[in-house]
């Protein structure tokens, strides 16, 4: 609903009524934060600012975007909105009041269920804000639960600096190390991170599909050497890959983090939705909250907040976590977009994200002065290709001819990345006529 202003008569009637006499009175700002000059924009009427705002739009360059790296854009049915924009459930904050919100908290409890069936591990929460905070979650509670002494956390070295600069905010209190074990041809070197495992480590982190678009193929195997070591083993994946992976739990997964945001979300450049799933023994360690379902005195099925671990809500020396407003409205999205797939559509997507970008790669790889992809192995939705050529030319040409790509540093070399989903997968001709229209204008 477009915002309204008050009339002058009804903000005095309603300051009159708690006992000020002007707005500034509500709040106690420091004078030296305050606000104390003008912004120096132009006043509008809304019709006027709506005209300015779609000719800055207008002036944007329209283009198909094939950018991945962590955003990643899926095709969300209109019951997604038709549902999740109803009053219920837009106003709805947290959902305190069980009596009230049932139909929020049984769509968060699907949710859990959702995350919990995709990981197979037995706890999953009702939403993180993104992937990287779920990780950074997952490091603390390693931390707590670690049975020997032990405060170094290991992750690949090609985590995305995105991720890695959250996980040193959040190991930064509890003075916890993060260090990197390496990778080989893409994927997890095994004996590498053998060699870098010792009795310090309290969790290791590994990502399947990983930054570089690849499925990795042996996690059991890390998971055996963190086992071996009696280190946490944490998975990051996201709800649409792991509707065809196995499920981490079967390879000795004990927390499972990543990206939900894959349903129900459009690209939102920011924002996310974090998933977070963890064995059972762990419940009580879980950050943010769970819905649990029981009965109410008349025997019907009924749900409600079962676990709040904030210090909001317990003894601080208690809490395990400050999440504070979770994403609870961007879980019931999700949820709702996974209950429109059902099981066979979620399989048919995932399917997608590996056809998708194994075809494009092999028509890339045609072309002359292209190899695709850099790393032998499977990919999800998205892999690096070489070129022969600076790699930002070739995205400043694309773009120009409305292709989107970005250039990314991987082993010492600037390769493009390129990310196909069921979005943009019919503009693959466009995309392939943009890299071949760069050799031709070489």
């Amino acid at each position: 609903m477009p915002y309204a202003t008050h009339a002058g008569d009804d903000r005095s009637a309603m300051l009159d009524a708690v006992g000020v006499a002007d707005p500034d009175d509500l709040f106690d700002i420091p004078e030296s934060v305050r606000f104390d000059g003008n912004y120096g924009i132009e006043a509008h009427s809304e019709r006027a600012t709506k005209a300015a705002v779609e000719g800055i739009l207008d002036e944007s360059p329209e283009l198909t975007e094939f950018l991945g790296g962590g955003h990643y854009d899926h095709y969300v049915p209109s019951v997604v909105d038709h549902l999740s924009l109803r009053g219920e459930f837009l106003t709805s904050y947290t959902q305190y009041q069980p009596e009230v919100d049932q139909g929020f908290l049984q769509a968060l409890f699907e949710f859990q269920s959702l995350v919990a069936e995709l990981t197979g591990l037995g706890v999953a929460n009702c939403s993180m804000y993104d992937r990287s905070t779920a990780v950074g979650e997952a490091l603390l509670l390693a931390d707590r639960v670690r049975a020997t002494d032990g405060d170094e956390v290991l992750v690949p070295e090609s985590l995305p600096d995105r991720v890695r600069s959250v996980l040193e905010n959040y190991a930064d209190g509890p003075d916890i190390g993060i260090d990197t074990y390496p990778t080989t041809e893409g994927t997890v070197d095994i004996d590498g991170l053998a060699d870098r495992i010792d009795g310090d480590t309290s969790m290791v982190y590994a990502a399947t599909p990983n930054a570089r678009g690849l499925l990795e193929p042996d996690l059991g195997a890390v998971g055996d050497l963190a086992d071996d070591h009696d280190a946490l083993f944490c998975v990051g994946s996201d709800a649409v890959a792991l509707g065809i992976l196995e499920p981490p739990a079967a390879y000795g997964a004990d927390v499972v983090v990543g990206d939900a945001s894959v349903l129900g979300l459009p690209t939102t450049y920011g924002m996310g939705l974090g998933l977070f799933a963890c064995r059972e023994e762990f419940l009580r360690q879980v950050p943010g909250r769970l819905v649990g379902a029981g009965t109410d005195d008349d025997g019907n099925r009924a749900y409600t907040l079962t676990l709040q671990t904030r210090e909001q809500h317990i003894r601080r020396e208690r809490a395990t976590s400050n999440i504070c407003t979770n994403q609870a409205w961007l879980a019931l999205r999700a949820a709702i977009h996974a209950a429109w797939l059902g099981p066979d559509g979620l399989v048919d997507l995932a399917e997608e994200c590996v056809t998708g970008i194994a075809e494009a790669c092999k028509r890339i790889d045609d072309l002359d002065g292209f190899d695709a992809p850099v790393y032998d192995g499977n990919h999800f939705r998205e892999a690096l290709i070489d070129v022969d050529a600076p790699a930002s030319d070739v995205v400043d040409h694309c773009r120009h001819a409305g292709i989107a790509l970005r250039a990314v540093e991987d082993a010492g070399e600037k390769r493009l990345a390129v990310c196909v989903t069921d979005t943009n997968r019919e503009q693959v001709d466009g995309l392939v006529d943009a890299l071949a229209g760069y050799r031709g204008a070489a």
